[in-house]
């Protein structure tokens, strides 16, 4: 069975007995306190918000810090307060140049045993990777559990729900204080600890879990996919894409992955040109039943030229491919993508 591992050569960062993840620590002096904030938020039955509801209750939220030897087990806890099924969610710090962090969404609910399972199988990736923040919520009863990237806890219930996340809290001999403080406290510093060396193939890289992830949670990316902006909200206008298309087939074991850069002005763009051109070179379309684009991300014209150079390609870049959407260069990569 695939799984992870996190490089154990990594120094775990402490500060008077508190342990921080392996994959985020401060980089500055600062004082850690466990504990956590409670406060009410009304009901906000004009906005919308994300899944299958176009409000949230009366809630109470928590934000609950402790240190990292301790952050896996009160999830489970309160993780296993929630209904069974949920909506899950996924934030991965990725690669694209314009967008800091991928935000995954779930539409349609799933079973909450398949996030269970997750994390029993990627425990070093979700508890001590620096990369990655995942959680779920529910509508009936209204359950918001988030893990981040700095493995701070926030959950927002219902108001019954209280004296149960209370009474968890208690249990791990934490009090409320005023303000806690992990390692987004502080100037700090964010990393992958994944080891994967190739003659591990059951060593899953955190690529590889987040497409494994996609598809059993039934992700999406929660981004507009006929726009193309940065976190500003700056239009882009056309930029440079690397998209990684999977292959399936039922005769073959193994899937094929095609990598394919392009030059698009939106994602949905980006995304339809890639599979077209990778059904175009299948061929067959017998022979390989199912083609999914797994990744999508924007390039800056460096990054772009270095991956061109990269796939063997001669062809140098120059501000008229910006002009119009094209693919420049399409490649098998064997036997999985690499980061």
């Amino acid at each position: 069975m695939t799984r992870c591992q996190a490089d154990e050569s990594i120094q775990r960062k402490e500060i008077d007995g508190f342990g921080f993840p392996l994959g985020v620590y401060p980089v500055e002096p600062m004082q850690p306190l466990a504990g956590y904030t409670a406060d009410f938020e009304p009901a906000d039955a004009d906005e919308e918000q994300p899944g299958d509801w176009e409000s949230w209750p009366d809630r109470y939220v928590y934000d609950i810090v402790v240190p990292v030897t301790r952050v896996a087990t009160l999830w489970d806890q309160l993780f296993a307060l929630m209904p069974g099924r949920v909506f899950p969610i996924l934030d991965f710090i990725g690669h694209d140049a314009f967008r800091e962090v991928d935000p995954y969404m779930a539409y349609e609910p799933v079973g909450k045993e398949r996030l269970t399972d997750a994390v029993r199988r990627f425990r070093p990736f979700f508890f001590e990777d620096g990369l990655v923040g995942f959680g779920a919520v529910s509508d009936e009863p209204f359950f918001y559990a988030f893990l981040d990237e700095h493995k701070i806890i926030t959950i927002r219930v219902e108001p019954d729900l209280k004296p149960k996340v209370e009474a968890i809290l208690k249990a791990f001999d934490l009090e409320p204080v005023a303000e806690p403080a992990g390692a987004d406290s502080a100037a700090h510093e964010h990393r992958g600890v994944l080891l994967a060396p190739k003659d591990r193939p059951d060593l899953l890289t955190a690529e590889e879990i987040v497409e494994q992830l996609r598809e059993r949670w039934r992700l999406v990316l929660n981004i507009d996919p006929d726009s193309n902006v940065d976190d500003d909200g700056e239009a882009l206008g056309i930029t440079f894409w690397r998209c990684l298309a999977r292959c399936s087939s039922e005769k073959s074991p193994e899937d094929r992955y095609a990598e394919i850069l392009l030059t698009a002005s939106s994602l949905r763009a980006a995304e339809d040109a890639s599979l077209a051109l990778a059904h175009e070179k299948l061929g067959d379309p017998g022979e390989w039943s199912d083609v999914v684009i797994v990744g999508a991300d924007r390039l800056d014209p460096e990054a772009a030229a270095g991956s061109l150079g990269a796939a063997g390609s001669r062809s140098r870049l120059t501000p008229k491919h910006l002009e119009a959407e094209s693919a420049l260069n399409f490649r098998w990569l064997e036997p999985m993508p690499q980061a």
